[in-house]
């Protein structure tokens, strides 16, 4: 990097390159720099030192303390305490005061390869790894403890049963063996296995300190209004007639162009925007940019699926595996993102303005349920419909839904060799009001045809040719954002 380019940051870090140091010397006689820690600056001379140092943490920390480890109550929090205290295990133990934050250094093993990367140089222990860190016995300092309260864990534990099922419970029980013995916590593995054999057995168990032991309602319960929201939309579905709209991008190289821009406007519609040369650059490379690591891989993420064809023809054959199908996309497209909990179903309920989705104890019954009117649909165009609707409907995820749901539209269509369907820029606000149609008015047509319309205008992107690909959705006004445009085909 240019020396004058660390100007363009909020935080500087001191550097053991000389022609760096001195640099940041004279900018500091300059007045352009400003110390605010041990090794840290700043040019932004207008906020505190504490605002800086928390909004710019995880970049310092990692700065500070390559391949540390996020661990125990900050692996689940992944924030530092109300109190400011974040637990990092390193290769050596200490408490280190920033201005605003404790960093209690914890002396223990180097990441795994399971543990989640995250940025800078930072690490978050995996979900087994967590769990057996905060089962470990410590004292209270300062206040505040490095591990969780058993009664949390219990109810994190439960959480996961409600949402996942007994077997995601019984996965992080093995990876939590197996791993055990190199982390030398076998008596916090025996503690973990106690309890959720006390859970999946629903008796009273002396080792339970919470109330997630009592007795759970039987069966999985499902969104009875959404169920019928899934009826109108099947019984409008099933009345009309759809084309048939084969393929055009036969070749892998078009099918692979489609894909860039199919992921490029699905991150784009949910925020993580980037120039279309940048996104470009990423995913030919499969390199992050550097200060946007985790919007990066978010693109790499939905491109890695929809770019496999032999992925993308995988469709579900049962309620289950819909369930299955769901969660195995949803954890590579999140997995730069382990506060999204990749590839597991939402554990506390989420909702998009006046929109409340489904609660989170009904996401895996609405989805069963939901799947037996999927399987009433007779044109793969309706089936895609259907699925994108029924996923955002459903929102089963803590983020990513709106990607998830197209994926899984485009995945129907794929699979029988018809062409795909890209939502750009300027069709945004179109395609989100008629979700909210059928959402809030019962109202299935516009949806409908909405869909039917920037069906046409994909079918229209195909070939070997890239920059002739992007030149005619130029000409369409696919990248505007404005509302006086509307897209042209």
């Amino acid at each position: 990097m240019e020396r004058n380019a660390l100007l363009n940051h909020e935080i500087v870090m001191a550097s053991s390159d000389k022609a760096t140091s001195k640099f940041i010397t004279q900018m500091k006689k300059e007045g352009r720099l400003v110390k605010i820690a041990p090794k840290i600056y700043t040019t932004n001379m207008n906020d505190t030192a504490e605002n800086l140092i928390r909004r710019n943490l995880f970049f310092i920390l990692g700065e500070l303390y390559p391949g540390a480890v996020m661990s125990h109550r900050s692996a689940f929090e992944c924030r530092p305490t109300n109190d400011g205290h974040i637990y990092l295990t390193y290769t050596y133990t200490k408490k280190i005061h920033l201005p605003g934050i404790s960093v209690h250094l914890l002396e223990g093993h180097e990441a795994l390869p399971q543990d989640y990367p995250f940025m800078g140089g930072l690490r978050i222990s995996c979900s087994a790894r967590a769990y057996l860190e905060n089962l470990q016995t410590g004292y209270t300092r300062d206040g505040v403890a490095k591990c969780l309260t058993q009664a949390t864990i219990e109810e994190k534990l439960d959480k996961v049963l409600q949402t996942n099922g007994e077997a995601e419970l019984n996965k992080l029980r093995d990876a939590a063996r197996e791993i055990a013995s190199e982390l030398d916590m076998a008596d916090e593995f025996q503690r973990l296995d106690a309890i959720i054999g006390a859970l999946l057995t629903t008796k009273p168990s002396k080792i339970l300190t919470s109330t997630v032991a009592e007795a759970r309602a039987l069966g999985e319960p499902f969104d009875s209004q959404r169920l019928n929201l899934f009826g109108t939309l099947m019984a409008a579905l099933n009345e009309r007639e759809f084309e048939n709209l084969p393929d055009p991008n036969e070749t892998e190289e078009a099918y692979n162009n489609f894909a860039f821009f199919e992921s490029y406007f699905s991150n784009y519609i949910e925020g993580t925007e980037f120039e279309v040369d940048d996104a470009r650059q990423i995913i030919e490379t499969r390199t992050p940019m550097p200060a946007r690591n985790a919007d990066s891989h978010d693109v790499l993420g939905t491109y890695y699926i929809v770019s496999n064809r032999k992925e993308m023809s995988v469709t579900p054959t049962s309620a289950d595996h819909l369930l299955e199908i769901l969660q195995h996309r949803h954890r590579i497209m999140m997995s730069a993102r382990p506060e999204a909990s990749p590839g597991l179903f939402k554990t506390q309920n989420n909702r998009a303005g006046e929109t409340h989705f489904v609660d989170y104890q009904q996401v895996r019954g609405t989805l069963k349920k939901g799947f037996e009117v999927y399987s009433a649909l007779r044109h793969p165009f309706a089936r895609a419909l259907f699925m994108l609707f029924m996923i955002s409907e459903v929102h089963p995820f803590a983020d990513g839904n709106g990607r998830i749901s197209r994926i899984m539209m485009n995945a129907e269509l794929t699979a029988v060799g018809q062409s795909k369907v890209i939502i750009p820029t300027v069709f945004r606000t179109d395609y989100l009001s008629a979700l909210r149609q059928l959402t809030r008015k019962d109202n299935p047509e516009k949806l409908i045809n909405a869909i039917l319309r920037v069906r046409k205008f994909s079918y229209n992107l195909c070939g070997n040719d890239f920059n002739a690909m992007r030149d005619y959705m130029q000409r369409c006004n696919a990248f505007h954002e404005e509302d006086e445009y509307i897209l042209l085909f």
